[in-house]
């Protein structure tokens, strides 16, 4: 018999083992990584917005999506007129295209003038980030280019804290082969390859941290447990920054699959980290809740090609879960809603 192909082969498991759902968090959320998209854009996409969150356990929604300007005073228009009002808050963006003469100064007043409207904080700015955007000369502006220190100064004097995606994971950058964790993903999804000649991961990292390490005085995220969930070792020595801070969105795969490194982690770095999702696909927030507040073993992750390994709880104490779900958030978002959270 011909052995079936990767995508066919789905064994059912024969383990018997207990199974908690978790359809809502334990405690109310901030998804500090949330892409509502165009359902910011109408009453109607408010209200089904409303009803996930509701479902969910999710308490506040940050839209990071680079909203500046008209658009930002636009959608914080219509979320006040909703019965979302206090419960989606929205990050500004920063026009990295053409750094050069004049550029910091514009940089600036708009980020000032989209603070004054009610942005929370600066967000996400994207991936392309070090590897593509070019300077006014025509350079590759570099994620530590000291052009750029005027606006990550003004973010710290504004008390903003500035949320940051580098690179894609290590594996797009390597050899697509039998060996990659990740050929499935990069087999289906051939534009996610990295290919030969761009910045390698290495050197986004080395350029990430040492933007992190010029401003101690700027609150740092580092999107997507800065793609080193899989080394928390050397992801540990990232959050030794006293200014660093990281978020879940889209890593739960390599948190479930080392639950008790992971838990002792997450404690041991309970006051660094957020909960994010990215996407928003309401279905797959479970998984998230079940992974941090359950011991249960082996369970499927929600995107196969992701992850063909299974999942296990990391059963995180309540004062943890409290702080990577809301408080955490908080603490570095000064413009977030303070009241009514639980203590």
């Amino acid at each position: 018999m011909a052995p079936p192909s990767i995508l066919d082969y789905r064994p059912i498991s024969t383990l018997v083992r207990v199974e908690h759902k978790v359809p809502k968090a334990k405690y109310p959320a901030i998804d500090f990584h949330g892409h509502p998209q165009a359902l910011l854009n109408s009453a109607e996409g408010l209200a089904s917005l409303k009803a996930s969150m509701d479902s969910l356990n999710i308490g506040l929604m940050i839209a990071a999506e680079n909203q500046s300007g008209d658009r930002l005073t636009r959608t914080l228009s219509l979320v006040n007129a909703s019965p979302l009002k206090g419960r989606v808050a929205v990050f500004t963006g920063i026009d990295l295209q053409n750094v050069g003469p004049g550029w910091a100064e514009r940089a600036v007043s708009r980020l000032e003038t989209d603070i004054r409207a009610g942005a929370v904080g600066v967000g996400e700015v994207g991936k392309q980030f070090g590897q593509t955007v070019r300077k006014a000369n025509g350079q590759r502006l570099r994620l530590d280019d000291p052009e750029l220190d005027p606006i990550w100064e003004a973010a710290a004097r504004l008390g903003v804290p500035v949320f940051i995606h580098t690179a894609d994971p290590a594996e797009f950058y390597k050899p697509m082969d039998m060996h990659n964790e990740r050929w499935l993903e990069l087999a289906l999804f051939p534009g996610r390859r990295i290919t030969e000649g761009q910045v390698p991961f290495d050197s986004l990292m080395a350029e990430r941290d040492n933007l992190f390490r010029r401003h101690p005085k700027t609150i740092f995220i580092a999107a997507h447990l800065g793609w080193q969930a899989n080394d928390l070792a050397k992801l540990g020595k990232l959050l030794d920054l006293p200014n660093v801070y990281t978020e879940v969105g889209a890593v739960l795969y390599d948190i479930g699959r080392q639950p008790r490194a992971a838990h002792d982690f997450f404690v041991k770095y309970q006051d660094r980290i957020l909960f994010g999702k990215d996407s928003f696909q309401p279905e797959e927030y479970p998984y998230y809740w079940r992974v941090f507040e359950t011991r249960d073993d082996y369970f499927d992750y929600y995107r196969d090609y992701h992850a063909f390994w299974k999942l296990y709880g990391i059963d995180l104490p309540d004062e943890v879960l409290k702080k990577v779900y809301y408080k955490n958030a908080l603490r570095i978002t000064k413009g977030l809603p303070q009241a009514g959270w639980p203590k």
